[in-house]
Order: structure tokens, then sequence, then C-alpha cells
């Protein structure tokens, strides 16, 4: 199987395959933290909303997408703030109201085209060498934002209310964690497609939050195990011919799988 990396479309897909599974995993960390475990699934679905309005009026659906995703999570964060409603019926509203965008938009244009099939499923193995140097440029620079924001980000997830009274800018640093979401989004969008983003968020971070000891911990296992799920379906995927998205996400559950029949045993040994 090691020879198909030889193969120069292989190298480019775990390339990028690597720098958008370690954000994800860090960035999904803070995510199930603060119960928001679908946050960026429903992300996924306001995108999945402007991508099909780009392809509609002809625009590029990338960036129709981000500024989708954008406007969707500050829209989430102020229904959050300034009503009653529970945090996650606010992510289960903005998934739906992003799921009947992108439908309504798609039978406009005549169905689910290959274009939208493209971003619906993913496929990293067609990464060019610009969308390897974009990626690697942008993990990059959320993998530092979120490192350099990380006690903050902890303080308001723990407390928010303690961490206001502390000085900190919540509002601020909550609207600035929705632009990271949502540009860690769109990034999974090329990897495993707007269906299965989730897979690259949450299945570590739980596998990372289930065996970590500390928050520094926590993080390293989280992003060893979507790291390792990422590498092993790229190269499943590619030596078999099989859709990289669907290899990812069940290598991702096998690794959450073994992390939680591992933690039993052990805890059995000990009792």
């Amino acid at each position: 199987m090691l020879d198909i990396l030889e193969h120069l479309f292989v190298q480019k897909a775990l390339v990028a395959g690597v720098a958008i599974s370690a954000v994800c995993a860090f960035l999904g960390v803070f995510l199930v933290m603060r119960r928001y475990s679908l946050f960026g699934d429903a992300v996924s679905h306001v995108a999945f909303g402007g991508v099909a309005v780009g392809l509609l009026t002809g625009a590029w659906p990338i960036w129709t997408a981000f500024v989708a995703a954008v406007l969707g999570g500050i829209g989430l964060e102020r229904l959050r703030r300034v009503s009653s409603i529970p945090g996650d019926a606010a992510v289960a509203i903005l998934l739906v109201a992003g799921l009947g965008v992108g439908v309504l938009a798609a039978s406009a244009t005549g169905g689910f085209g290959v274009d939208l099939y493209s971003f619906l499923f993913g496929n990293i193995l067609l990464t060019s060498t610009v969308d390897v140097g974009v990626i690697a440029i942008v993990s990059a620079g959320v993998g530092a934002t979120l490192f350099a924001a990380r006690r903050q980000l902890l303080y308001v997830t723990f407390n928010e209310e303690q961490a206001r009274v502390a000085g900190i800018a919540v509002e601020r640093l909550g609207y600035l964690f929705i632009v990271l979401t949502s540009v860690t989004v769109i990034m999974s969008i090329r990897l495993v497609g707007i269906l299965l983003v989730s897979a690259l968020i949450v299945l570590p971070s739980i596998t990372g939050i289930m065996t970590g000891a500390s928050f520094a911990r926590t993080v390293l296992i989280a992003v060893i195990s979507g790291v390792s799920s990422v590498v092993a379906g790229i190269l499943v995927s590619a030596h078999y011919d099989l859709a990289p998205s669907g290899a990812i996400a069940l290598v991702g559950v096998a690794i959450l799988v073994g992390a939680i029949v591992a933690r039993a045993v052990s805890g059995r040994r000990t009792a």
C-alpha cells in the first residue's frame, strides 16, 4: 500500500489533510467542551447554502460559502445572547436554515449538479498545488491564533460570566472564534465535504477529551487522532479506489471506539 506514496496527488492530499485535520482537532476540543459539538456541522450546512447560492448567481462558491458561514455563525451567537433559546436548539435552527437555503438554491439551478456534489462529499485526492499552499498557510494562521487565545477561550468555555468580570472581551472573542470556525469548516469541505465535516471536528476531540488528563494532553491526543484518521483514510481510499471522505470518517470512528474500549478495559483493571 505504501507504494502509492510515490504519486504526487497522494502526497499533496496528505500534506493538505494533515494541516486541516490538526486544526480541526484543536478547534474541536473547544467546541465539544462548550457543548457546541454540532456547531461545525451547522456552519457547514450554512456553507452549503452559500455554495448553492454562489453556483446560482455565478459567484465563486468558496467566497459565498465563507460569507454565509460567518454571517450564520454571528447570527447564532446573537440569537443565543438575546434570547432564552438553548445553545443546542440555536445550532439546530442554524443547521435547518442553511440546509433549506441550499436545497432551494440547488433546485433553482436545476438540481444537484457535479459541482455541488463535489462540495457535499469532497475529494482531497483532487487537491491542486495551489490548494495545498493555501490550506497550509490558512491552517497555520488559524492554529497560531487558537494557540495565542487558548487561555482566554478556556476561561470563557468554563465560566463565561467570570471571564467577563475578569476583563476578557467575551463577545469579541466569541466573534473571533466564529470566524476561525468558519474558515476551518470551509477548508474541511475540500477534504471530507459538507456532510462529514463533523468527522474531523468532533471525533478526534471526543477521543482527546476521553483520554487526556490535561488540556495540553487532550489537544495532543485529539490532533494525533485526527491526523491518523486522515492519513489512514487517504491511503486506504487511494489504494482501493474508495471515497476519501467515507474512509476518513470510518477510521475516525474506529479510533474513537478503540479509545472507548481501552478506557473500559483500563477501568476494569483498576477497579
